[in-house]
């Protein structure tokens, strides 16, 4: 057994801005399966601070980057939580990282630091009989943890550290006057350390510091190394590259579950999918059609190929195809969909985000879009594996891991799963509009899509086993 401190900026159920906080939220009780207890680590915003089943203080600071903190130790949703209560920095409306203007919160560094800084002390003196073996950071919002484990107990005897690359995009970057601020040693603020293009680097601090490396698939972590992927820390992680492993994400099968869904009409075999398809249709308003109704849940960036999906459009429609989105995120791209949906009566827009209709899209879809430019991982095309929707992705990353897509070969074998793209353009998406098309008019063919999606192996099984083995060898140096 290894006691596992897993420190994220999110964790579903509790707060939720994307596919992170799944993960967090659901490893856990993977990797109990393997006799692994792991403590979640979170920060106490609004919406934590109020799901807390009978929070009790374990742990005081007197100055917390600006103020009194404490941890305090619950329970919700089955996970054994870690919440650093801290008023200053997350008592306060808006996300977890931005405010109401959509701006990121100027102390977001400060914020962040705190929690990494509370994981290393939890970390160094432990809570009660319980400390962990091996640290778990997610992101950039826990990259500090080495540098403050270092500081409080030195190399040689500070617990180990892995660091889990969820999206490189994002490096928690801040300007070297913080230094002092962040309760960081100027000596180490080289380019050894965390030190990026003259400023400081939460994400290279993790990289650097971090006994292992993973990343949520295989693909992604070689294309971590690229420049192309890397973000500018493709080199570093070149220098690391002994440490580095891709492990695929899974997802939460009892969340996800078409067989007993709250949110759908549940079904066993992609028939039942039907009754799930007329309710979808009349929740978007759409009437019925001959080609396949797609669904597309996303954030809209430029990230996501939402822009790919714009002008690649009629391709879909023009073979009585539909789609209906939900999603929420660059002002430029909700208003160009909502614009083009007034306009197309087989497009249907929904701005925002709403869980249940995401489990009723998964339910009543053919096909689930994911045309995204890069996916460390994704976890969108797992969900519609497990409920027979077949998914229409880009070929990178997580997606190149996860689906197996239509070609002659794998069709003529009886093992596609879905359908890929390449390059990431709009006009190969438009092929694939075509592709995915021409599939849904073979019913037989399709069947078996559907057939196959569903048996496909999309838990925590085998990649919490990976983990858990990574633990293990930490742990016994």
């Amino acid at each position: 057994m290894t006691r596992v401190l897993s420190v994220a900026s999110e964790c579903a159920p509790l707060v939720k801005t994307g596919g992170l906080a799944d993960v967090v939220g659901a490893l856990p009780a993977a990797l109990a399966a393997f006799g692994d207890d792991v403590r979640t680590l979170i920060p106490g915003y609004r919406a934590v601070m109020g799901g807390l089943e009978k929070p009790k203080p374990v742990v005081e600071f007197d100055d917390l980057f600006g103020g009194a903190a404490r941890v305090l130790a619950a329970k919700n949703a089955g996970l054994n939580l870690f919440v650093l209560d801290a008023p200053h920095l997350f008592d306060r409306a808006g996300s977890p990282y931005l405010g109401d203007d959509g701006s990121d919160w100027p102390d977001n560094p400060e914020r962040f630091a705190a929690l990494s800084f509370a994981a290393a002390h939890i970390a160094t003196e432990g809570i009660g009989r319980w400390q962990p073996d091996v640290v778990h950071g997610h992101d950039w919002q826990a990259g500090f943890i080495p540098e403050y484990l270092h500081a409080m107990s030195g190399d040689d005897s500070r617990i180990p550290f892995v660091f889990t690359i969820h999206n490189i995009a994002f490096h928690g970057n801040s300007s070297a006057d913080r230094l002092a601020a962040l309760r960081l040693s100027d000596w180490r603020f080289t380019a050894e350390h965390f030190e990026f293009w003259g400023q400081i680097s939460a994400l290279k601090a993790g990289l650097t510091g971090a006994d292992k490396i993973t990343t949520v698939s295989k693909t992604y972590a070689e294309e971590l190394m690229t420049p192309e992927f890397g973000m500018g820390m493709d080199g570093v992680l070149r220098a690391r590259a002994a440490d580095v492993t891709g492990i695929v994400n899974g997802i939460d099968k009892d969340v996800w579950d078409p067989t007993s869904d709250p949110q759908i009409k549940p079904f066993k075999t992609a028939k039942g999918k039907r009754a799930n398809k007329t309710a979808l249709r009349k929740e978007f308003g759409l009437s019925e059609a001959d080609g396949p109704l797609c669904v597309l849940i996303s954030r809209l960036t430029y990230q996501k190929g939402i822009d790919l999906v714009l002008e690649a459009l009629p391709s879909l429609l023009s073979r009585g195809g539909q789609l209906a989105l939900l999603g929420s995120g660059d002002t430029e791209l909700e208003v160009a969909l909502l614009e083009r949906a007034a306009n197309e009566e087989n497009l249907a827009v929904n701005i925002g985000y709403d869980e249940g209709l995401a489990h009723r899209m998964m339910a009543g879809g053919d096909a689930v879009l994911v045309p995204s430019r890069f996916e460390p991982c994704g976890l969108t095309q797992l969900y519609g594996l497990r409920y027979g929707t077949v998914p229409l992705v880009a070929l990178t990353g997580g997606l190149s891991d996860t689906v197996i897509n239509a070609s002659p070969a794998a069709l003529a074998q009886g093992v596609a799963t879905g359908v890929q793209f390449s390059p990431v353009t709009a006009g190969a998406l438009a092929h694939a509009f075509t592709r995915i098309c021409d599939l849904y008019q073979m019913p037989d063919t399709w069947a078996m899509l559907q057939k196959n999606a569903m048996k496909q192996p999309v838990g925590w099984e085998t990649s919490a086993a990976e983990y858990s083995a990574l633990y293990a060898s930490l742990s016994k140096g």
